[in-house]
């Protein structure tokens, strides 16, 4: 299934949806390098992050000593390296679906995640994220872990 010989990208996508994680793993001062092979491997046209992961960046940064000028370098260094995209009524039936599938399962899901789960499928993409057990639940949802 994986597409190149490091093993980090699934065939057949339209791209990948850079889940909160992987975005703020970019901001450390030494970064997994696993996580940034990948995203060297991956064109620039396929990456993709959802307005709710935005929304989680930037209520860390108000919580965050400096924030403002955390804020400036996410702007800089990564948001504007990907596609955002909006959350709009296709997104919010999905993530309501998915929400009320997941809790009638006794695996609820957190808003956030279903927001991003959503979008990604909205969009036929792979959500990239450290936290697969979250998204794994999701069916039909394609998820990627390029954490060693």
């Amino acid at each position: 299934m994986p597409s190149t010989s490091l093993g980090l990208l699934i065939s057949d996508v339209a791209g990948y949806l850079l889940d909160t994680n992987v975005l703020s793993e970019l901001l450390k001062k030494r970064p997994e390098p696993a996580v940034v092979r990948a995203l060297n491997v991956v064109p620039a046209e396929d990456l993709f992050t959802s307005s709710i992961c935005v929304m989680e960046l930037r209520r860390g940064t108000r919580r965050h000593p400096g924030g403002e000028r955390l804020w400036g370098r996410i702007e800089r260094e990564l948001l504007a390296r990907v596609h955002i995209l909006a959350f709009g009524e296709r997104e919010a039936v999905l993530a309501g679906d998915i929400g009320a599938e997941l809790a009638a399962e006794g695996q609820p899901v957190g808003t956030e995640d279903a927001l991003i789960a959503a979008t990604a499928m909205a969009h036929g993409l792979v959500v990239a994220t450290r936290n697969t057990g979250h998204f794994s639940r999701v069916k039909t949802l394609r998820v990627i872990n390029w954490w060693p």
